[in-house]
């Protein structure tokens, strides 16, 4: 039997091992370590190296595609006992609901939401390799797909010589760091992407901050336990230091990024509010564009005001917001905004990060809806739109819903869609039942009603007359020697700026509604 001391003999001993203990051989060792940290490094710079030089070589990057649908809590929805049944139902009627909803997670179309998810990666400019889908009771806590489907991420990504991996699904900490250790590419989940698509699309200085702001608080959580590659000292024996070292001076250089960044946004938020109450001098309401994204509102918004913004397939193609005047049938004026697109499981950094964006909602006197009437999953797109406008605790001002896209409707389908009365149905691209948004925008405004004064000013009053006739619907003029006398149905604003031509023998103005 081999004795201990045998074994030591023939073991291959370390060169360092030879040396005494002493602070010197300590400090031998910490630089070892220190070289393998460097070296660690060196091969993540040139992994990065290696998918920009991959990137380069062709316009957009290869991705694989992981679509995962977790069945447990689907199951747990739909085996209610029949107390809870009746006690949905009930509430529903109490609601004055002919049924209630279905959860989110049940009411999208599996397929939907993966086509939807190919989009996205679409817009970000990824060329899709292979799309995996996998079906599971629940998330697996170690790498989300678990170990099977892992190995198969990991042979598709050989296969298809891929450099990055999409999840459409947000990834822990731990599960990233996990996933990459198997794979030789890039990781991104769903906030990620969405995230890079917004910074692809970010043209003004104040879109850039909230993009990089987001990106930020994003990051910040998925520093810790980054192992070795974020440590200056190594561990064991005779290396032991402060710690993370590298982790805390990026997590410090983080938080002052993210302070300077806040302290921009304050400011950019100080100049829209200067803007806007310049805006307000002068009664304008806003009315915003709302909706789900690629429905359509930039190519509505073009359609209304001829502004010649840019219309693209590509999901959130509008990130920075934009303002127009137009004119309602009553001649009454409103500014109108194009704003950024939602999206299901819209990443919550994104809604407080543009918080300066969505200013123009949570300001606006009503919210045209956009929805794509073509969409099979219409109704799922329309609450998920409701639950964002209910985080911006904006769901209590009033609503039009606007039915975009109406010309991709089928005719039979387009009956179906006639019923709902509070809708309006209109095609932005052939300028259809445009008239028709515009009367219903006018009788749901309530800022700076409609009133009906009688006017008589001299006919050297040139510059007030062409103001009443430009900015009012006139219904009666007619001349009395050097006197011209005017009816006319307007904005309170414009009318009661000419209060001293009222005509005194005709009675006070009257509000009235936009017909």
């Amino acid at each position: 039997m081999t004795s201990k001391k045998a074994l030591q003999e023939a073991t291959p001993k370390d060169p360092l091992d030879a040396v005494p203990d002493d602070p010197q051989t300590r400090r031998t060792r910490a630089r070892s370590g220190r070289r393998s940290l460097v070296e660690a490094s060196e091969a993540q710079d040139a992994a990065l190296l290696a998918r920009e030089l991959r990137t380069s070589q062709t316009e957009q990057e290869l991705a694989v595609l992981v679509v995962a649908e977790f069945t447990g809590e689907l199951r747990k929805r739909k085996q209610l006992t029949s107390a809870a049944r009746l006690a949905r139902t009930s509430a529903a009627v109490i609601a004055g609901e002919d049924e209630l909803p279905l959860p989110a997670a049940s009411a999208l179309d599996f397929e939907a939401s993966r086509a939807e998810f190919e989009e996205l990666a679409r817009s970000a400019g990824a060329t899709i390799a292979a799309t995996l889908v996998q079906r599971r009771q629940r998330a697996d806590p170690f790498s989300l797909v678990g170990e099977g489907k892992l190995e198969e991420i990991v042979g598709a990504v050989a296969s298809t010589n891929a450099s990055l991996v999409l999840f459409d699904h947000d990834l822990t900490p731990s599960q990233l760091r996990n996933i990459e250790a198997r794979l030789t590419c890039h990781v991104i989940d769903r906030s990620q992407l969405i995230l890079d698509i917004f910074a692809r699309h970010a043209r003004t200085r104040e879109g850039q901050l909230q993009v990089e702001l987001a990106q930020l608080e994003y990051q910040l959580p998925r520093l810790a336990g980054r192992g070795r590659a974020m440590s200056q000292l190594g561990g064991g024996i005779g290396t032991r230091g402060p710690g993370e070292t590298q982790l805390e001076t990026d997590r410090r250089k983080i938080n002052l990024r993210l302070d300077h960044i806040k302290t921009q946004l304050d400011s950019v938020r100080r100049i829209r509010h200067q803007q806007r109450q310049r805006r307000e001098a002068v009664p304008v309401p806003v009315v915003a564009l709302v909706g789900y994204t690629n429905a359509g509102k930039s190519t509505l918004f073009n359609a209304l005001t001829e502004a010649g913004v840019l219309e693209s397939s590509r999901m959130f193609a509008t990130l920075d917001p934009k303002l127009r005047q137009l004119q309602l049938p009553s001649r009454r004026k409103i500014l109108l905004s194009d704003t950024v697109g939602f999206i299901r499981n819209l990443p919550h950094t994104l809604v407080t990060s543009f918080r300066a964006t969505l200013e123009e909602v949570e300001r606006a006197e009503i919210l045209l809806h956009v929805q794509d009437a073509s969409s099979p999953t219409r109704d799922e797109q329309k609450s998920q739109v409701e639950k964002v406008l209910t985080e911006l605790a904006v769901s209590a001002k009033p609503v039009i819903q606007v039915l975009n896209k109406i010309d991709l409707v089928p005719p039979d389908e387009r009956a179906h869609l006639s019923i709902d009365r509070d809708a309006v149905p209109v095609s932005s691209l052939e300028h259809t039942g445009l008239d028709q948004l515009l009367l219903a925008i006018d009788a749901a405004l309530i800022v700076d009603p409609l009133v009906e004064t009688s006017f008589r000013l001299p006919q050297s009053e040139g510059a007030i007359l062409a103001s009443l006739e430009g900015g009012a619907i006139i219904d009666e003029k007619r001349f009395e020697g050097n006197l011209v006398f005017l009816r006319a149905r307007g904005p309170a604003s414009l009318l009661d700026r000419y209060r001293r031509f009222r005509d005194k023998q005709e009675r006070p103005a009257e509000h009235l509604q936009a017909q």
